[in-house]
């Protein structure tokens, strides 16, 4: 069983970079590259939101923070266009990152329903100070990054690449975060963040650091991003409508999970593209986008796969067979050393 999920695994990688070959339409492309960006900001989401349940619906504020970061080095430093400013992308995040600890110092003071109006306000603050900033980010007339100058067929190839590594750095992340015992401290967090402090979590430190991550992650999505497209405004850079785009993905794959953000992208992002393509940028999949929350949270709201695994576990148990998750396991056998360890 084991080696059929790595084969197909395995398998799955290697269309997965040879997609661009079997693709010849540039459209195509393109909607597979916000597709890995997508996933990537979900899973970076995921990271903290999902795995402390401290919901943040202000994540748009680190896809500005990156865009704008790239964009402002590109423009200061006279970067040329081609393979160069794909250097910046990981200053961006950095900077971004180092943003985001007095963001979150700040925000983490609160819980519940505070903390999540306090993240909505960060977007539009940041949104108004990108706008009236003329000095440095040019308004609302937008900053300019380089041009590619190259040809069509191939433009959008290095960005699906960059955009795939990427993702695959943030899945990695993901897992060492939910394998390790500073992950399972973020689920002590979300389950009971008292109890978790009761048993020596220094749950602060552990808040602060996961969301600086899910920002890190969020700045080199904004950065790519905003290098794709060529542009950066402040309505864009800082849109209030994408905060439940990655939200929205995750609880349909499922929060605190690996898959789950790569489902939920996987399924609406090119669903939302080839809306956007097909009819234009008239607000049809925000009305999607609204409609499949409603469903989501009421049929699915702990998402399709932890949906998926009890359904799993039922037919199991019907069976006779054992149904413990291997990861549950291991979380109840480092709950109790941790238990064990306080007492």
């Amino acid at each position: 069983m084991k080696l059929t999920k790595i084969g197909a695994l395995l398998a799955l990688l290697l269309f997965t970079c040879l997609f661009p070959l079997f693709s010849p339409n540039p459209a195509v492309t393109a909607i597979a590259v916000f597709t890995l960006l997508a996933a990537s900001a979900a899973t970076g989401w995921n990271i903290f939101s999902g795995y402390t349940g401290y919901v943040s619906l202000g994540y748009g504020t680190y896809l500005g923070l990156g865009a704008y970061s790239m964009a402002l080095m590109c423009q200061n430093w006279q970067i040329p266009g081609g393979y160069t400013p794909f250097l910046l992308v990981p200053v961006a995040g950095v900077i971004t990152a180092l943003m985001a600890l007095p963001l979150g110092w700040l925000s983490l003071r609160v819980r519940g329903h505070t903390f999540v109006i306090i993240t909505i306000a960060t977007i539009f603050i940041f949104q108004l100070l990108a706008s009236n900033m003329k000095f440095l980010t040019d308004g609302n007339e937008g900053m300019f990054l380089p041009l590619t100058h190259w040809h069509a067929d191939f433009n959008d190839i290095p960005f699906y690449y960059v955009s795939l590594i990427l993702l695959l750095g943030a899945i990695f992340i993901s897992w060492r975060i939910r394998h390790s015992k500073y992950g399972l401290g973020l689920l002590a967090i979300r389950d009971d963040e008292q109890r978790a402090q009761g048993l020596g979590i220094r749950t602060g430190a552990y808040k602060l650091s996961a969301f600086a991550i899910s920002g890190l992650l969020g700045g080199l999505v904004g950065a790519i991003s905003a290098y794709y497209v060529g542009f950066v405004l402040p309505p864009t850079a800082f849109d209030p409508a994408f905060d439940a785009v990655p939200v929205l993905m995750v609880y349909l794959g499922g929060t605190a999970t690996l898959s789950g953000p790569l489902i939920g992208a996987l399924v609406l992002e090119p669903l939302k593209e080839y809306l956007i393509f097909t009819y234009g940028a008239i607000g049809l999949d925000l009305i999607l986008f609204g409609t499949l929350m409603l469903v989501v949270i009421l049929l699915l709201p702990k998402g399709v796969v932890p949906a998926f695994t009890l359904f799993r576990r039922q037919w199991a148990a019907r069976r006779g067979v054992s149904s413990s998750h291997p990861d549950e396991k291991a979380d109840r056998l480092l709950l109790d050393k941790e238990a064990s360890e306080v007492e």
